[in-house]
């Protein structure tokens, strides 16, 4: 079954590669959503899929790139969304 996460990152997650990786793994685990750095320095990710490709996604995300260094992350339930892919957003 799918289900749908909203999920905000804070910490030096800007600037070191965390959307794209983020993305590469979203793909890896057949995540669709989309990604983006938001204007208070965080990121914001919508991610659908399954419910165990979900929880590794959230492992990754807790941890990020090997420059990031996530200090707080934030997950709610969403209504699904019909993402075709996962995307970054400029």
């Amino acid at each position: 079954m799918e289900k749908q996460i909203n999920i905000r990152i804070f910490g030096k997650v800007q600037g070191v590669y965390f959307r794209q990786s983020t993305k590469d793994k979203a793909d890896s685990l057949n995540i669709k959503g989309v990604i983006l750095n938001e204007a208070d320095g965080s990121v914001y990710i919508s991610a659908v899929g399954k419910e165990k490709d979900l929880e590794l996604f959230l492992i990754y995300c807790k941890i990020g790139p090997p420059a990031a260094d996530v200090k707080n992350i934030v997950i709610e339930d969403a209504e699904i969304q019909n993402f075709k892919t996962f995307n970054i957003l400029r």
